[in-house]
């Protein structure tokens, strides 16, 4: 069976709108490394969106999910529960930033994680009002292609969105938006749109995912955790794709200090299973009622077997500190090819193993090279690297390596993207 025939197959039989970056049809992966059906070995650099942080067929993942398989697959934790979600559940109450006693929820996917704060958050505040920022990603279903600020492709044909949704501007140096100048437009979304008194929640990835890799500061973490305060608004961290010791830390936010009121968690958690979750302070995620909250297979048994091997892998291997470390070599990489294309490169950046690199025409951050970065990205699959892009004007290209992946590894795959500039320029 070769690639082009699977992808002739996929053609037929599975809708256009789930797309596949290129054609090229996995037979086996380990830990950073994935072999086709046709027996070519590619180097990841997407590690599934960040969810194999912990690499492919990580050995003790594979064996806590052997070791489940053997008791039982499914029996749904509201029906008949089981230890294992009780003490993932434990685990993560323990490792969330702050002091606050925690609860958590176990759902399937991140967009059902974020869904959920939206329901607990206005449960909690009787409020209906939410505020999302430009350029963030929260998930395909309505709720959250209303709160994703970025309409192509993923709201453009599906609206009408839900009401009382209003974005923000998210800072971002690079292109010239202070954290000042994104407050004061927070301050007149209160003014114009809707009075801070009917908001419930501000949710914000503390570092935008597919909106390009733009970190936010932690001066301005600190002063929407304060405007909620003042306000009575929850703020919700969504950390679907900078958890799970992603960015150097546990959790992204940590890094700034603040305490964020509900969190979102998924991809990375289980290690390549279907798991999410939204981890609370425990006064507010135990407002809805009982059967408020849930879902058929949310929590299930295999998914939170893998993510406690998951916990264990990022603590005995010390993946924060290799993300820092992972980080910093991919970023010596993109210098040096900064440096040959520095009226192609606009911007590199990274925030431990979230690495980005900003594709410009003339070095102008406000030309942005689309066409470069498709073309990179199909070169690299030709060449045997998995590279993803993203960002809202199509002009970043984002390395997203497993923790796990061998440093010998990660120097292949980047010389690899340096022969790809050589040849597409």
């Amino acid at each position: 069976m070769s690639n082009a025939d699977l992808q002739k197959r996929k053609e037929s039989a599975i809708a256009r709108g789930q797309g596949n970056m290129a054609p090229v049809y996995v037979d086996r992966a380990l830990n950073a490394e994935l072999w086709d059906v046709e027996g070519k070995r590619h180097i990841d650099f997407g590690a599934g969106i960040a969810v194999v942080n912990t690499g492919h067929n990580h050995p003790k993942v594979k064996a806590a999910v052997q070791a489940q398989l053997e008791r039982f697959t499914h029996t749904c934790v509201m029906v008949s529960p089981y230890e294992s979600a009780v003490e993932l559940a434990e685990k993560l109450n323990s490792i969330a930033p702050g002091s606050t006693p925690k609860k958590s929820i176990f759902v399937t996917t991140g967009a059902e994680a974020v869904e959920n704060c939206v329901k607990i958050a206005r449960c909690h505040t009787g409020r209906p009002g939410i505020i999302a920022f430009n350029g963030g990603f929260h998930g395909r279903t309505n709720m959250t292609m209303g709160l994703t600020g970025k309409v192509n492709p993923y709201k453009a044909g599906f609206g009408p969105f839900p009401s009382d949704i209003f974005h923000v501007a998210y800072p971002n140096e690079y292109h010239g938006i202070s954290i000042e100048q994104s407050l004061e437009e927070l301050k007149m979304r209160f003014t114009c749109d809707i009075e801070a008194s009917r908001v419930a929640a501000i949710i914000l990835e503390p570092v935008q995912g597919e909106g390009g890799f733009y970190q936010a500061p932690a001066e301005f973490l600190k002063a929407l955790r304060a405007i909620c305060d003042e306000h009575g608004i929850l703020l919700i961290m969504d950390e679907i794709q900078s958890g799970f010791a992603r960015t150097g830390t546990m959790f992204c936010h940590e890094q700034s200090g603040i305490e964020a009121d509900l969190m979102t968690a998924a991809k990375g958690i289980a290690g390549g299973f279907p798991l999410a979750a939204v981890i609370g302070k425990a006064h507010i995620m135990d407002t809805p009622l009982p059967g408020g909250l849930g879902g058929t297979y949310g929590g299930s048994p295999v998914g939170c077997a893998a993510a406690l091997a998951v916990l264990d892998v990022i603590e005995e291997e010390g993946l924060c500190e290799r993300a820092i470390a992972v980080g910093e070599q991919a970023m010596a990489h993109l210098k040096e090819i900064q440096a040959l294309y520095p009226q192609l490169v606009g911007n590199i950046r990274n925030t431990g193993s979230m690495i980005a690199m900003e594709l410009v025409k003339e070095g102008d951050a406000s030309k942005p090279n689309p066409e470069l970065t498709k073309a990179l990205s199909a070169k690299a699959a030709e060449k045997g690297l998995v590279l993803l892009s993203c960002g809202i004007r199509g002009n970043v290209i984002r390395v997203l390596p497993a923790l796990t992946i061998e440093m010998e590894i990660l120097d292949e795959g980047m010389t690899i993207l340096k022969d790809c500039f050589h040849d597409v320029v």
